[in-house]
């Protein structure tokens, strides 16, 4: 009786058959087909009665071989009992790299994995750690995620193969990678350039992260005008400001430096050179009182004010005008001076303030404004000494002529005396006075007025009446002889002489 028998030659993956003849006699010939299920594997001669092949391309798993004799003609044909084969998974190993190694703060760093056998499939993740830095797929037996994410520092990574049906999973070795600082680039602009005096300015620092780092730089940036430090301020979106309006006449080397962080390290931009010019000013001129009386102190007042975009508080002198005629000057103080003058004349004038600049500040000159000067109003009070006076006695008259208006000034020009509507003389001011004498006076009351003609700069007035008296003047009689002593018989004149006297009356003369 005919048998076969099957084997598996585990270390060659060899399938084999032997045909042993139990009745019959003799050696069969022709040919072998193994079977995977129904998947042909090939086909093997016999040779001394035995037949085999050699496969690697079994899957991994259980496995239902068998042997089909097709038979010659002396040997019929036969099938082998199915075989039972198991193809377990193979190992594998994972190796990883990177690069750049070391990366700087932001770069792109590719993470490599080499697995083998390269015939492995599936994924590799790679990690730092616990943490999962991503997952590459297997192709060619290698497989690669690129990151930017790592800090600063160094980092232990290593990369996991999660194998596939043929393949067992495999960790790698630890990897060292080191991270340094990005360098940076710093720029710098400035708002307003050139500026003026006082102007505000902002300068904008821009802190970019230079290849092949990325991301944003944060910290702050120092704003400096040659090596003095001006201020300071925060980045936000790599971006920093600081705005002044300190920057004095001339030019200014402006730069940025940036202090760094731990991630990026710090860098200075190029100068920006500033120019601040001059600051235009405008001039204003007010005076009170206005109007004013001749003689009355006026105070001119001019205010400097600093133009925009210019700002700050002037300094220097300003000269005041009356038309062309310089009233005098005065230094600032606080942006504004007064100047103060009780010489204006009567009549209209057109005052000015002209503003003659500073080193940080151009000058200029006020719109006019009319200032009025008007007469002052006087007053006229008089008196009389002696009061009461004798008929034919002397008496002085004296009217004094006074501005309305303090300091106003002396008053010149006439007086005239009158009694009643009676003229009694005119009188010229001296020193605000004016007097008159006369012994013209009749005896009895008489109501005295001064009328002030007034001049170019004080108005006319007139006193209040004043009650004079005279009296009627006493007398003293004296008597004289023609010829004293005389003889008897001789013939004599008496002469009889009365005049006015302050003791006596006058009476009659006896003979």
């Amino acid at each position: 009786r005919r048998h076969t028998r099957y084997w598996r030659d585990w270390s060659s993956d060899v399938c084999s058959s032997d045909l042993v003849s139990g009745a019959g006699s003799g050696t069969p010939t022709g040919s072998v087909e193994f079977f995977d299920g129904s998947t042909s594997l090939g086909t093997a001669t016999l040779s001394g009665g035995s037949a085999s092949i050699s496969t690697s391309a079994l899957t991994t798993g259980s496995h239902s071989l068998t042997a089909t004799y097709a038979g010659v003609t002396n040997f019929s044909g036969s099938t082998s009992s199915a075989y039972t084969h198991t193809v377990s998974q193979a190992s594998s190993s994972v190796s990883m790299s990177s690069s750049p190694n070391p990366s700087v703060v932001g770069g792109s760093v590719t993470l490599s994995a080499s697995v083998t056998p390269s015939t492995a499939t599936g994924t590799v993740e790679f990690f730092e750690g616990s943490t999962s830095l991503g997952t590459g797929t297997i192709s060619g037996g290698a497989a690669s995620v690129s990151v930017s994410t790592l800090a600063l520092g160094s980092h232990t990574l290593h990369a996991v193969y999660s194998g596939d049906t043929d393949y067992t999973g495999s960790t790698s070795a630890n990897h060292s990678h080191t991270v340094n600082s990005a360098s940076t680039s710093t720029s710098l602009a400035s708002s307003q350039n050139p500026s003026v005096v006082g102007e505000s300015v902002t300068f904008t620092a821009t802190v970019a992260v230079s290849p092949p780092g990325s991301g944003t730089a944060t910290g702050t940036v120092t704003f400096k005008d040659g090596s003095t430090t001006l201020g300071t301020g925060s980045l936000s979106g790599g971006v920093a400001t600081f705005s002044t309006s300190a920057l004095a006449l001339g030019s200014h080397s402006i730069t940025a430096v940036y202090g760094g962080s731990s991630d990026f390290d710090g860098s200075t931009s190029s100068a920006v050179s500033q120019s601040v010019g001059q600051a235009s000013t405008s001039t204003s001129i007010a005076s009170t009182p206005n109007p004013s009386v001749v003689g009355q102190s006026v105070a001119i007042t001019a205010t400097v004010a600093v133009s925009s975009p210019g700002s700050g508080t002037a300094t220097g002198d300003v000269e005041f005008f009356d038309g062309a005629t310089s009233l005098g000057t005065v230094a600032l103080s606080g942006g504004s001076v007064t100047f103060n003058t009780s010489a204006l004349s009567v009549g209209s004038h057109s005052l000015t303030a002209q503003y003659l600049g500073s080193s940080d500040f151009t000058g200029s000159t006020s719109s006019a404004s009319t200032q009025t000067v008007n007469k002052a109003s006087t007053t006229t009070s008089i008196a009389s000494v002696p009061n009461p006076t004798l008929y034919g006695q002397s008496t002085t008259i004296t009217a004094t002529v006074a501005a309305v208006a303090p300091g106003a000034g002396t008053a010149t020009g006439s007086v005239e005396f009158f009694d009643g509507l009676t003229s009694l003389g005119t009188a010229t001011l001296s020193g605000g006075s004016a007097s008159l004498s006369t012994s013209a006076l009749a005896v009895g009351n008489h109501s005295l007025t001064a009328v002030y003609a007034g001049d170019g700069s004080f108005n006319t007035s007139t006193s209040s009446a004043l009650s004079h008296d005279v009296n009627t003047a006493n007398t003293t009689l004296t008597i004289v002889s023609s010829t004293n002593p005389s003889v008897k018989g001789q013939s004599v004149t008496f002469t009889a002489t009365a005049s006015p006297s302050a003791a006596t009356e006058i009476g009659r003369a006896h003979v």
